[in-house]
């Protein structure tokens, strides 16, 4: 490789450890920080199974590995869990001129921008599925076996990432996923200042369009908060629903009576996603 990370800081925790690198992306154009958590079996094992998790609105990669309370499952199921930003950052990068959270800084969308200024940054899609991998590769004590989950934004990035993407992905889930951005106001914000006004372009990265034509059919587990403020506006769960039915897409949706949009949620129910990524990862 011909970048290099830089080790930033590094806790022990659960007998492996959490650390922290910057590097610098070619794709991005920009220096990137991830964490990563490497469970106590990668002092052994030089090929461990990684799950990619992506964040949400507002987030950076330390939000998950702080509250999501995922770290001790992984340590027993010698999972490594990799964590990146959620955006571009840094001089010269730009974002939304009334500092708006959910577009520009911390609200990349894990899509590819056409439109200028964001395209000369904003390409986390490219970042994610590719650069990003291939970094911890060949870098870090990880096999080329990779799942992929995440929340909200982050839960439709890693839907898109799976269904762009036949055979990269060991498997994929998501906590309240935005499942149809093309129809939501954080989605028709987002796509139009990245991607134009061109909806065919929006629809390249929808979930309930790009499954129609997905080439495999990887099963999708789904959590969502039934109290979730953002459940009728943005999220629409149903629209997954209707989608993965008319393909014929293996879809498992949990409504979850009384949970919100939080973290809380997350560390409620992050055992069944780590256990279910763990079996196909490691079968």
């Amino acid at each position: 490789m011909h970048t290099s990370l830089e080790q930033i800081s590094a806790t022990k925790c659960f007998g492996g450890w959490h650390k922290r690198y910057r590097h610098r992306s070619r794709v991005l154009d920009c220096d990137m920080i991830f964490g990563v958590y490497l469970p106590p079996q990668a002092e052994q094992d030089a090929s461990l199974p990684v799950l990619y998790w992506l964040s949400g609105l507002t987030c950076t990669d330390e939000n998950f590995m702080q509250k999501a309370g995922a770290l001790k499952l992984a340590a027993e199921l010698g999972l490594v869990i990799v964590a990146p930003d959620t955006s571009p950052r840094g001089e010269g990068v730009a974002d939304d001129p009334d500092g708006a959270y959910d577009f520009g800084l911390g609200a990349g969308f894990y899509i590819n921008a056409t439109q200028q200024p964001w395209a000369a940054h904003y390409r986390m899609y490219d970042y994610v599925t590719a650069e990003l991998p291939a970094l911890v590769e060949a870098n870090l004590p990880v096999s080329e076996r990779r799942s992929i989950s995440g929340h909200s934004m982050g839960g439709h990035g890693a839907l898109i990432c799976a269904l762009k993407n036949p055979g990269r992905y060991q498997s994929v889930s998501a906590f309240a996923p935005i499942i149809n951005p093309v129809n939501c106001p954080w989605g028709q914000k987002a796509f139009g200042g990245y991607l134009g006004n061109d909806r065919a372009q929006w629809e390249q990265w929808d979930t309930c369009e790009l499954i129609a034509g997905a080439q495999e059919r990887l099963p999708l587990l789904i959590d969502q908060g039934e109290a979730d403020n953002f459940l009728d506006e943005q999220l629409k769960p149903q629209a997954l629903e209707a989608a993965a039915a008319a393909a014929g897409h293996p879809l498992t949706l949990r409504r979850q009576p009384g949970y919100d949009h939080s973290y809380y949620f997350i560390a409620s129910f992050i055992d069944d996603h780590l256990r279910h990524h763990a079996v196909a990862l490691q079968s």
